[in-house]
């Protein structure tokens, strides 16, 4: 009984777990982030920077991705209360409809539209009475620990997936030679995030990792030659 007991808690657990962040908005963090520290490590390729050039661009791309980091976990955890104090406005609508019908159409206009178009009106109904069975909603949204662990994965995410990008230079004497290694594993980390959304959204995950790593040297070049 103990072991089965065990698995069922376990189950349980993977039936619960659900990623911080869907691949595309993963993708897109990882794309700011590597484009925000091309836009040291190219500019020091262009100006033939030497060592003492190179610390200072070391802390001030590890500090920019430290605050771009920080930025998006505040963000994520704003998310968080304003997406939990929507549902609870909802269920509050639901519990105050007029009637089955009005209760009904609440549901239907909260659900994404191409959900809604094909949901049956019994499930409508089913969902309807499990909102109606539920206790009234607090007054107002409250952080829970698992959107304080989101926050810290969505930095970590933002701030470890480019730190590979500067650590060539922090091991490899040659500065021509660490920002070439620098820039091949920007590029495979571009790659590895375009692979990931072009397989998420039923595309071409190849194409998209391509296209991505496109995407990422031009947007270098711009915010470069725009000044940034």
């Amino acid at each position: 009984m103990t072991t089965a007991a065990q698995q069922s808690k376990g189950k349980s657990k993977l039936i619960q777990f659900q990623p911080v962040l869907d691949p595309l908005e993963r993708s897109s963090e990882i794309l700011f982030g590597v484009i925000m520290v091309m836009t040291f490590t190219v500019s020091l390729r262009i100006a033939r920077a030497d060592r003492l050039q190179v610390h200072e661009m070391l802390i001030g791309a590890l500090g920019c991705n430290l605050a771009w980091g920080l930025i998006d976990a505040i963000m994520y955890i704003m998310s968080c209360v304003s997406e939990r104090g929507h549902n609870f406005k909802v269920l509050r609508r639901v519990h105050h409809a007029k009637g089955p019908d009005e209760a009904n159409a609440i549901i239907t206009d909260a659900l994404p539209p191409v959900l809604a178009s094909v949901m049956p009106a019994s499930a409508v109904d089913s969902i309807r009475e499990e909102l109606e069975a539920l206790p009234e909603a607090p007054a107002k949204p409250r952080l829970k620990p698992e959107d304080w662990r989101g926050a810290v994965g969505v930095f970590n995410l933002v701030f470890l997936s480019t730190f590979p990008i500067v650590l060539p230079f922090l091991v490899i004497p040659r500065i021509r030679v660490a920002a070439r290694v620098s820039d091949v594993i920007a590029l495979i980390i571009l790659f590895f995030a375009g692979y990931s959304y072009g397989r998420y959204a039923g595309h071409s995950a190849r194409g998209w990792g391509i296209s991505m790593v496109l995407i990422g040297c031009v947007m270098v070049g711009l915010t470069i030659g725009l000044g940034g």
